[in-house]
């Protein structure tokens, strides 16, 4: 009863176009108020800054801000110039370079939204000029840019850890293996679809060593940020949260003085734009968690649990009821707030079949990350539409085969754990 209940408020408000946090702020409210015949002002305020009040959170503002930083430098077409480099000269160049630019960029900007946007605001255009449909290349541009949260840093993986309370170090680096996996995935796609246009993709001339030289020495310096931050994870040197520092540092030192392309008077943007992301994202954190609270006062994940293992006890067929239902919660939520909400539910369900909570993690992440490209509400789709000045629906239909191709990719690291737990148990 709470939880339909809950599901009810939540979904209901977001029907009415209710942020999503006051939406979960609301609901929690309503189960304070259902459990306890009482609304207190003191409880609420609590609950709230408990879910804020994190070290590893802290990580987020960082490589936001890293990111913002990065991208206004020039990383994002010193990085798009590497990839064109190396691959741009086959069949579709462009598009393995799209892939491949928003895997480099994902080791930098640990968000869906700031990759797809940094990659495609350069390679849209190149694409459409060299006689790429626009539709298509946006759903290759939107799908690729789903890597983001998987490769580390990872802001869903940040997140994750706070609710698992489980190492984000970990988490990053077992995200490492899927997301190149998904990478590959969708170039295999793209690499069909090409083969079926052969008139539509024609190849370029190849560049010679030293076109790739050059191309290597002017993105060096961005590459090496991700190096920086797995190399920091791997040694132990820092945490998580102290990799965020160094990435800022590291950005402002290359983008200010080696790329010369930030300018004084752009810190000030940068800093406001990092502040509402940041902002907005926290406070989704500390309403979630004042739901949360009242959810496993309920004790709905364990009934959850209950009713899961009641339908079958094999590990295999719960790992599939449980990434469906994922799925279809992507479908009509946002990353973060789904998995806020699901994350404290799931986790025990993970626990009683003795699987491994970080393999989970990377396996939320990855599933949830299919959502932000589906209508209604997939924030990257609707980038796409803005990037590409296309509808919807002009999107969605090339979007499938590369959503198809994801759900592969999901299935292979839901079934086959040790390859996701790989690198991280190479430090344990």
């Amino acid at each position: 009863m709470i939880l339909v209940l809950f599901l009810a408020i939540l979904f209901g408000s977001l029907l009415l176009y209710v942020p999503v946090g006051f939406c979960l702020a609301l609901a929690g409210v309503v189960l304070m108020y259902v459990m306890t015949g009482d609304i207190s002002a003191a409880t609420v305020t609590q609950q709230i800054i408990k879910g804020v009040d994190s070290f590893p959170l802290m990580a987020i503002p960082f490589f936001v801000l890293a990111g913002e930083i990065m991208n206004e430098g020039g990383i994002s077409s010193r990085i798009v110039g590497f990839a064109k480099a190396f691959i741009g000269h086959v069949r579709g160049g462009l598009g393995y370079t799209s892939v491949l630019a928003s895997m480099l960029f994902a080791g930098i900007s640990g968000s869906a939204v700031a990759d797809t946007t940094a990659v495609g605001s350069i390679m849209l255009p190149l694409m459409e000029s060299d006689g790429y449909e626009r539709d298509e290349s946006t759903a290759l541009i939107i799908s690729a840019g789903t890597i983001g949260p998987v490769i580390p840093p990872s802001m869903p993986m940040i997140i994750y850890g706070c609710c698992a309370g489980v190492s984000v170090a970990k988490l990053f680096l077992g995200g490492i293996i899927p997301g190149i996996i998904i990478g590959f995935g969708l170039m295999i796609i793209w690499a069909t679809h090409c083969r079926k246009n052969p008139t539509v993709y024609v190849k370029h001339k190849k560049a010679t060593w030293r076109e790739r030289g050059r191309a290597l020495r002017s993105a060096i310096w961005a590459i090496l940020l991700p190096v920086i931050i797995l190399g920091g994870v791997l040694t132990g040197v820092c945490t998580a949260t102290e990799c965020g520092v160094i990435a800022v540092a590291y950005a402002l030192i290359i983008g200010g003085f080696v790329y010369r392309e930030l300018k004084l008077k752009s810190l000030l943007p940068i800093l406001v734009k990092t502040a509402k992301s940041t902002a907005a994202v926290m406070f989704v954190v500390g309403t979630a968690t004042l739901a949360a609270y009242y959810i496993t006062t309920a004790q709905i994940p364990d009934m959850l649990t209950k009713g899961l293992l009641a339908i079958s006890t094999n590990k295999y067929v719960v790992i599939l009821m449980i990434n469906l239902l994922l799925l279809l919660v992507g479908c009509v939520m946002d990353l973060t707030p789904a998995l806020l909400i699901l994350a404290p539910i799931l986790i025990p369900v993970i626990v009683e079949l003795g699987l491994d909570p970080i393999w989970f993690g990377v396996v939320i992440v990855c599933n949830l990350c299919i959502g932000i490209i589906t209508p209604p509400v997939g924030t990257v789709l609707y980038v796409g539409c803005g990037l590409s000045k296309l509808p919807m629906m002009r999107i969605v239909k090339p979007s499938l085969k590369y959503m198809a191709i994801m759900f592969v990719c999901l299935m292979i690291i839901s079934y086959f754990p040790n390859l996701v737990m790989l690198i991280p148990n190479m430090i344990s």
